[in-house]
């Protein structure tokens, strides 16, 4: 796939500015599997490959099971997510697919009783923050780099 337009060039600011928010998030509370099968789940629902590929590169990094990996996308019909896990990927489903019913209570009532406010807050800028990713990769035209 060619990129249509390297848009971290085009708009190396605002590029900069959502690197640093992106960064600091994977610092802050939610560091490590917890915020990358976040950013994996909400990119394989908006069929973001070059985010897909990112991110499951960043788990198997982080030692996260092939298991676990594969069963992502039906993570409902598996016993494989803590309920933590489970919570923050139903929340980042409903908030992806946000459109005009908002979150619906049950979702909201399983994250927050998991969450504290400043979890939950991070929570919602990472799923936002992965959203942006992938709709700039989508929108250029950014696959993901070739391996070899």
């Amino acid at each position: 796939m060619t990129s249509r337009l390297d848009y971290r060039l085009a708009a190396p600011e605002p590029f900069e500015g959502l690197m640093a928010i992106t960064k600091r998030l994977k610092s802050g509370r939610l560091a490590g599997k917890l915020i990358e099968l976040v950013f994996l789940r909400c990119s394989q629902v908006n069929g973001c490959a070059h985010c897909v590929d990112n991110h499951a590169r960043a788990l198997r990094a982080l030692g996260e099971s092939d298991e676990r990996l594969d069963c992502l996308l039906v993570w409902r019909d598996t016993p494989f997510f803590d309920p933590r896990e489970r919570a923050a990927l139903a929340f980042a489903e409903a908030v992806t697919r946000i459109g005009e019913a908002g979150v619906p209570e049950p979702v909201w009532a399983e994250v927050r009783a998991v969450f504290d406010d400043t979890e939950l807050a991070e929570l919602a800028f990472a799923i936002a923050v992965i959203n942006a990713w992938n709709r700039l990769s989508l929108a250029f035209a950014h696959g993901p780099a070739p391996r070899g």
